[in-house]
């Protein structure tokens, strides 16, 4: 399963300006666009469902990530929006994790809403090697940690993992081809890295196994972000 729209990641702190960034595409193209912690902690709930009235698709990446009941009841709240995904640590466990899909689809149904599809985080792609050791203290390495949390994520019920490009095809292997990989930091050749680590182009992500790809800075605060959508489609589905 390949999603053939680009992710725009919309890394801004204002509904306004996000409202503002989305006026740069026709109004008949229906975006795929991720509202993030802190874009959703500064507009809330009331932007999403702005965005969707718009018509485009939400990926509401909240990282859910408490004990098993707080973040079930988060879920439940979030599954009555009308997101098409959302996001959970993988790392909270097996119990969290099955609690989190529970809340999402009992929520979605209480709204009448198709079911989001839910991710687990396994690591972040601000994470390296030297962190999985030295700070994480997980002995196994870095692409161990990511396919045991991709692993736990699909016998827990769930529909896919974030993920780098880098780990894609290895999750494909363990996971099979429907469980989603998706994978943010994402760069063209052209752009510097700000605080990520394992990047790719979108070519490189669609030859490496990715199902979907998130781009943020690349297209936001590019001088023509609808010529650099348009670019990064292309490379993505060549």
């Amino acid at each position: 399963m390949k999603l053939k729209r680009p992710i725009i990641a919309l890394d801004f702190n204002d509904a306004q300006r996000t409202l503002d960034f989305l006026q740069n595409f026709p109004q008949t193209e229906k975006l795929f666009v991720k509202i993030g912690m802190e874009l959703y902690y500064s507009a809330g709930q009331d932007l999403v469902k702005a965005v969707l009235t718009q018509g485009h698709d939400v990926f509401l990446d909240l990282k859910c990530h408490d004990i098993p009941h707080t973040v079930e009841r988060a879920m439940y709240v979030l599954g009555q929006l009308g997101v098409s995904l959302t996001t959970t640590h993988a790392n909270g466990g097996s119990e969290m994790l099955k609690a989190a899909k529970y809340g999402l689809v009992e929520g979605a149904l209480k709204a009448g809403k198709k079911e989001p599809k839910l991710l687990a985080i396994t690591q972040l792609t601000s994470t390296d090697e030297r962190m999985v050791k030295e700070e994480q203290l997980i002995t196994v390495g870095l692409d161990k940690s990511v396919e045991n949390y991709a692993k736990l994520a699909q016998n827990a019920g769930l529909d896919g993992v974030v993920c780098s490009g880098w780990e894609a095809n290895k999750l494909r292997e363990v996971t099979g081809p429907d469980f989603l990989r998706v994978t943010p930091g994402i760069r063209l050749k052209t752009d510097s890295l700000g605080d990520q680590k394992r990047v790719m182009t979108p070519d490189m992500a669609a030859q490496n196994g990715s199902s979907a790809i998130v781009v943020g800075r690349p297209i936001t605060q590019a001088k023509e972000p609808v010529k650099a959508y348009q670019e990064i489609f292309e490379l993505w589905n060549q």
